[in-house]
């Protein structure tokens, strides 16, 4: 059942706020304070799921209380309640985060429009939050090797400026995830994140992803299309495997950066990005720049802050923690309770030549889930982790 507080000092308006509430058909429990301060404190000691609050209250008057109560519990919704001559009050309480307002005398169905409509999303802010910790989840960084150490801290430190990041690396060791916890831990975090895989897309179609194309551009541009710095304005781009774009479209990715602007292919028309660039290679750049496949000019713009991250061989001592990370991951996915392994199953997991890196040891673990015992054997791994 639904909790919700009401802050009011009028005794007779919080009885007859009581009694629309808990006589409904959608009964509520209610809670009641009779000055801003008491249900301030309220609102800290105890989990509401709505706050109706008075604008004129002793104590604490109710634009104080909820600036306050946002700070706290920034997903409890504020339904301010205002006479008449306190409208305009009332419509800054909603800048200041409130969800909506009453007039009194409470009009009935208003009243109960409003608690419902702001319970819904409430609702939907908290599976909104829940959502966003799986999918930071998806993206966790795991590790406590002084390397991987390392590049956590360097993320903490550069995350919340606007620096551009180029993250190096064999595949497999988990660039793409260096990429978004940069966004994630970044005042951008709430804009959009956009990943290019440039190794993926032909050399011929690589500018019309990345900056859009307008009608006729070319044969198959039968209409407008925005592009993937467009569609990252406000957020971050992720231009994975840099190192095999093209000059031509490496040319128009340095105008971007210099000037904060794009032009769709076939159109010299200027739009404006606000967007925060992170690469991504498993080259080396300096060498490509020596046989002329790379631009100079480009790396050094997007190597303002650089991260390597290291090859599974280079911190075996993560591979106990990662081991049971990606049984836990796997089990869940799998509806299943994790399977344990052996103190020799992992000993024997961290000499193996780990190639693939990251990738290939989640693979491995997926298969010894599968195939092993219950509790995955050193034998487990002989026979079924061999390559």
């Amino acid at each position: 059942m639904p909790k919700i507080l009401i802050i009011e000092d009028e005794a007779a308006i919080r009885r007859v706020l009581t009694k629309i509430l808990t006589e409904e058909n959608d009964a509520y429990e209610v809670d009641e304070a009779e000055d801003g301060a008491l249900g301030l404190e309220k609102v800290k000691k105890e989990d509401y799921d709505l706050v109706l609050c008075d604008i004129k209250i002793p104590k604490m008057d109710g634009v104080e209380v909820l600036e306050a109560a946002k700070q706290l519990k920034p997903e409890v919704p504020f339904v301010m309640i205002s006479g008449h001559g306190d409208l305009e009050t009332a419509v800054n309480t909603m800048r200041l985060g409130a969800y909506d307002y009453i007039s009194k005398p409470p009009d009935l169905n208003r009243l109960l429009n409003t608690v419902r409509n702001a319970l819904d999303r409430k609702e939907l802010v908290v599976e909104n939050t829940i959502l966003k910790k799986k999918v930071s989840k998806n993206y966790e960084m795991v590790g406590d090797s002084e390397a991987i150490m390392q590049i956590k801290d360097i993320i903490e430190k550069v995350a919340p400026t606007d620096a551009r990041v180029l993250v190096t690396g064999p595949n497999g060791t988990g660039k793409e995830l260096v990429a978004h916890w940069l966004h994630q831990k970044s005042e951008r975090a709430s804009g959009p994140m956009i990943e290019v895989n440039c190794a993926a897309i032909p050399s011929e179609l690589i500018e019309s992803e990345l900056f859009g194309h307008v009608k006729g551009a070319f044969t198959s541009a039968v209409k407008d299309r925005a592009g993937k710095f467009e569609a990252a304005n406000g957020g971050t781009i992720f231009l994975d495997e840099i190192g095999d774009m093209s000059l031509s479209a490496q040319a128009k990715v340095l105008r971007a950066l210099q000037e904060n602007k794009i032009s769709r292919v076939g159109s010299d028309k200027d739009i404006k990005v606000n967007v925060r660039v992170v690469a991504a290679t498993n080259k080396n750049l300096q060498k490509e720049i020596e046989e002329g496949r790379f631009r100079e000019d480009l790396y050094h713009r997007l190597a303002v802050i650089l991260i390597k991250v290291p090859a599974l061989n280079d911190r075996r001592e993560d591979i106990p923690v990662l081991v049971r990370h990606f049984s836990e991951k796997i089990a869940g996915e799998q509806g299943n309770t994790p399977k344990q392994f052996s103190d020799k199953a992992i000993k024997l997991l961290q000499e193996y030549d780990w190639t693939g890196n990251i990738r290939e040891l989640r693979n491995v673990v997926e298969r010894l889930i599968i195939l092993g015992g219950k509790e995955v054997s050193e034998s487990d791994v002989r026979l079924f982790a061999s390559k």
